[in-house]
């Protein structure tokens, strides 16, 4: 999946999403909350509260982890970005909008993951929703185990 880049929020609806969102909670969008946003839509990957953290003070951005932790179950709830995996203690997030559903496949071993897209499982969503009477509005499948280079280097079939 290829994110597009870019430095600002001049013109991006993300940012104005955002900006409502918060607005109708009674909150303020502040520069540390837009700063924070701004690097989840460049970097465009998964990551989890440390790294995010560490970038941001790598590009001198002076942010506390608290500030994290508080934006990021806004940014969740506003629909931007999505919980992903936990691992090692973290939960890792994706930011999502504006781009196609997908599921992950994770390498156990180096940690890769490689996204895609199965259109049959809208048909289990479909089967699922008329068997047990659910309104179905979304899935989340994580599947995991070894890339072939894992593979190879575990010697495993």
């Amino acid at each position: 999946m290829t994110r597009e880049k870019n430095d600002g929020p001049q013109g991006r609806p993300e940012f104005q999403i955002f900006k409502d969102y918060i607005r109708k909670k009674g909150l303020r969008y502040t520069p540390e909350r837009e700063i924070i946003l701004r690097e989840i839509v460049n970097t465009g990957d998964h990551f989890d509260v440390d790294e995010l953290y560490l970038r941001l003070r790598n590009k001198g951005e002076r942010l506390s982890k608290a500030s994290i932790y508080r934006t990021i179950p806004l940014l969740i709830d506003c629909g931007l970005i999505q919980e992903v995996y936990y691992e090692d203690g973290h939960m890792h997030y994706e930011f999502i909008y504006g781009h196609e559903h997908h599921c992950h496949l994770r390498c156990l071993e180096c940690r890769r993951i490689d996204e895609f897209v199965e259109p049959s499982l809208k048909k289990i969503e479909d089967r699922l929703a008329r068997k047990f009477g659910y309104r179905v509005v979304g899935h989340k499948l994580e599947v995991y185990g070894y890339c072939p280079e894992c593979r190879k280097k575990l010697n495993l079939r």
